[in-house]
């Protein structure tokens, strides 16, 4: 792990310090399950389900925040299981999939979820149009219900394919009332009024947070950085970490602290538990 500047050093101790009242956002894919060409294989990562039940015992809540449907984000990362041995031991666990419009928390342990956004219906029947004339046919399609994803990680050239998908995909999603969500090497189409910014400042206000630590790795974790950017000038303790990679650095200026995928993350999380536990030892001996 490295981080970015002395503040950010501080801000990482700072946080340390409130750790009992901090909320821990992370992104799913890129930052607690590696990337993969095919997206029903991108499993979490072995350690992290228990790297999350002992971060839980120094932090007030851990929240998994992707665009990602919630129940295939439970499937992919034994979350369910997980958010069941959190709550025996008094801590939560929230699951927010589709960028927050579907909600599962470990006391619930239910999906709530919206009707698919009206304009969705017309945009899939002309996206095979717009494939052809991108010339990107083969673009894998994810089926997310309440949205749908265009993935070229499979195509002979992605970034081309992306870079001429994007305006067109972007053109017709407005037609449609939608808005676009580009990431690593898919663009994604789905309902206005929801990003992962809102579901950081709900969870900061719902948690009545004393600090806040977003993890994440590609555009679509923009908005919550700016949240707790928001949330760093109220006064609240922050961190921001971005999981790096070869193919997407958009974070890296923005982050407290870079590392390199889920194995940085998770190595990140473990050392804030250390410390948190050793910080609370201390305060409990002096």
């Amino acid at each position: 792990m490295r981080f970015t500047s002395p503040d950010a050093e501080q801000r990482y101790a700072a946080l340390v310090a409130v750790a009992a009242s901090t909320v821990v956002g992370l992104d799913f894919d890129g930052t607690l399950a590696p990337i993969v060409d095919d997206p029903d294989e991108a499993h979490i990562h072995p350690d992290a389900p228990e790297v999350l039940r002992r971060l839980a015992d120094v932090v007030r809540a851990i929240a998994v925040v992707t665009g990602r449907p919630a129940r295939k984000v439970l499937a992919l990362g034994g979350l369910d299981e997980v958010g069941r041995d959190l709550g025996e031991h008094g801590r939560e666990l929230f699951v927010f999939g589709q960028y927050g419009f579907e909600r599962w928390t470990s006391t619930d342990r239910r999906v709530v979820s919206p009707m698919p956004p009206p304009g969705l219906s017309g945009f899939l029947r002309d996206l095979p149009r717009v494939l052809r004339e991108a010339g990107a046919e083969g673009a894998f399609l994810e089926d997310k219900g309440l949205a749908l994803a265009v993935h070229t990680r499979r195509l002979d050239d992605p970034q081309g394919a992306f870079t001429r998908l994007e305006p067109r995909l972007r053109d017709l999603a407005e037609r449609a009332d939608l808005v676009v969500e580009p990431g690593r090497n898919v663009i994604e189409v789905r309902a206005p009024g929801m990003d992962k910014g809102t579901v950081v400042r709900d969870l900061a206000e719902q948690q009545a947070a004393g600090g806040f630590l977003f993890a994440g790795d590609d555009l679509g974790d923009v908005e919550a950085f700016e949240a707790v950017a928001e949330l760093r000038e109220q006064g609240l303790a922050t961190l921001l970490v971005c999981s790096a990679s070869e193919e997407e650095s958009a974070l890296v200026a923005r982050a407290d602290v870079v590392v390199h995928g889920p194995v940085g993350v998770l190595d990140l999380l473990r050392r804030l538990t250390a410390d948190a536990r050793s910080s609370e030892g201390r305060r409990l001996n002096s």
